[in-house]
């Protein structure tokens, strides 16, 4: 399984997701705040691992260290 506490402080990579938005203007599109965008990406990519995670578990599959 996906060590969920390891990835439960996503913070430092969410700053700088959220400065990457910001200084390449990518708010602009949807008008919404670089950080609200920066915190949906981390979560979209916490989500894929947990459903990876279970992905794997149905098919009876070790996952990787």
């Amino acid at each position: 399984m996906v060590d969920f506490k390891k990835m439960a402080d996503h913070s430092k990579l969410r700053k700088e997701i959220e400065q990457a938005i910001n200084k390449h203007s990518l708010e602009n599109g949807s008008n919404t705040p670089d950080f609200i965008l920066a915190e949906y990406l981390t979560d979209c990519l916490r989500m894929f691992d947990k459903a990876v995670s279970k992905r794997e578990e149905w098919y009876g599959r070790k996952e990787r260290e």
